[in-house]
């Protein structure tokens, strides 16, 4: 999916823009400034996807108030159809990564005539089957999170995508908590472990906390790809802004992954290019405990270990212990034999 160091980074526009074509664009831009692989919105036909009847959430409630219903919230914050083929023009023209997610099959539909590198698929089309066999008879790369779901959900949910057509090759599993925003305590960063149990083709995290620490920690227990909302500007109205980063805080989250991920490195030990010069400094030798004349014994009483480690390691004491000294040694002189 990436090169072996490459983390996959997805700044979650979703539907920040609230329903503006104009914040929408602006959003791409700071995706990319903040250095991005990809800008991801949300795709929907509201009432395809809503009943008249569906609740908020909690999070909804808090955040936009009991005034309207989930339907009538999502209709004011959602672009029309028409407006992702713009919006992936422009991610070519800005040189970041298109993206959105799907919620319903008429969505889909308008996304598979557009083209993405992948398919996202939201934690709460996890149990939808229809969705899922037309997504996957694709064949395409999917990157789907798994909020809210058991392992066993989740192992079902790839069934239905492989016998569809796409292989678990080219699956991408994000552990996710669905809470905005989620406490850490309900994080449980170690479920990634779980996920990378179904063979998938690698495991990410989709991260919903306040801040950027729980994502980088993410990215040092090996997430491959990590996802992340962000908005122009936190106080804006709308579900999504107050769990979300500004462009600055993007930034931010991407240098630090960046590091984070050349930190990770090989995962073989050995002496690395940057610290072998300071090999002679911090190591020791063994040296003249105090003057030696040639043909004494050397032995506890008249040899020391001390640095500089340019001579003979210390590691061959028992071997230097009982031979006689080959010249006058000086204290501190490294041994020779």
């Amino acid at each position: 999916m990436t090169d072996n160091q490459h983390v996959i980074i997805i700044a979650e526009a979703g539907v920040n823009h609230n329903g503006n074509m104009e914040m929408a664009r602006r959003m791409v831009h700071e995706a990319r400034m903040a250095g991005a692989d990809y800008v991801k919105f949300q795709t929907a036909v509201p009432e395809l996807v809503i009943s008249q009847f569906a609740p908020k959430a909690e999070y909804q409630k808090e955040t936009t108030g009991e005034g309207e219903s989930q339907l009538e919230m999502c209709k004011a914050i959602h672009l029309p159809l028409s407006a992702y083929a713009e919006l992936k023009e422009l991610c070519d023209r800005e040189g970041i990564g298109f993206m959105s997610t799907p919620f319903d099959l008429v969505s889909v539909d308008c996304l598979k005539a557009i083209g993405q590198d992948y398919w996202k698929i939201p934690s709460g089309e996890i149990t939808n089957l229809p969705y899922l066999r037309k997504i996957g008879a694709y064949g395409d790369r999917i990157i789907m999170s798994t909020g809210m779901a058991t392992l066993d959900e989740v192992e079902a949910a790839v069934r239905v995508l492989e016998q569809a057509g796409t292989p678990r090759s080219s699956i991408i599993l994000l552990h996710c908590t669905t809470q905005y925003p989620a406490p850490y305590s309900s994080v449980n960063l170690r479920a990634m472990d779980a996920l990378a149990t179904l063979g998938c083709a690698a495991v990410g995290y989709s991260d919903h906390t306040v801040g950027t620490d729980i994502a980088v920690a993410a990215t040092a227990r090996g997430a491959r790809v990590i996802e992340k909302h962000f908005t122009l500007d936190r106080t804006l109205p709308g579900p999504d802004h107050k769990a979300s980063l500004e462009p600055d805080e993007l930034k931010t989250l991407v240098e630090a992954v960046r590091r984070t991920e050349e930190a990770l490195g090989s995962g073989v030990k050995v002496a690395d290019s940057a610290e072998r010069p300071n090999i002679e400094v911090a190591r020791k030798s063994i040296v003249a405990a105090r003057d030696i004349a040639a043909g004494e014994v050397l032995s506890e009483e008249n040899i020391t270990v001390k640095r500089p480690g340019n001579g003979i390691s210390p590691m061959k004491w028992d071997s230097v212990t009982g031979t006689r000294a080959i010249r006058d040694f000086a204290a501190d002189e490294l041994i020779e034999i």
